[in-house]
């Protein structure tokens, strides 16, 4: 994971990217608990479902990447083949995109699992 990115912004940009997910993954969220509430078939729950632990995945900042990029696919996949209003699945699908390329932040958990650590070496002295 410490590839993917060199550092995990902190300051203003760190607030931005938490503030990006924190209005990705409640969308999502939301956006499952009233699709599965709906009494949706099987066929098109899964979706929904797996687009909703993607959420919670953004929510918490683990997995950055891998779930950005799979709630992308699925929000596309969403917007080109329901009829109706579509902005809201490319909304959902440029947000994460952009999360998946960017990363968490410093305020995630990606950040405190894979993140940088300092280790201080005091001199020994008597």
């Amino acid at each position: 994971m410490r590839r993917l990115f060199s550092t995990f912004a902190g300051g203003w940009p760190g607030t931005g990217l938490l503030l990006m997910r924190l209005v990705a993954g409640i969308a999502l969220i939301q956006d499952g608990v009233v699709g599965l509430r709906g009494g949706l078939q099987l066929a098109l729950a899964i979706p929904i479902l797996v687009a909703a632990s993607g959420g919670i995945f953004l929510l918490a900042g683990l997995w950055t990447p891998v779930a950005g990029g799979l709630v992308a696919v699925i929000e596309l996949w969403n917007a080109f083949s329901h009829v109706g209003d579509f902005s809201t699945h490319i909304l959902l699908a440029t947000l994460a995109a952009a999360l998946a390329l960017l990363g968490p932040g410093a305020w995630s958990v990606d950040a405190r699992l894979f993140g940088w650590k300092r280790i201080e070496i005091r001199d020994r002295q008597n």
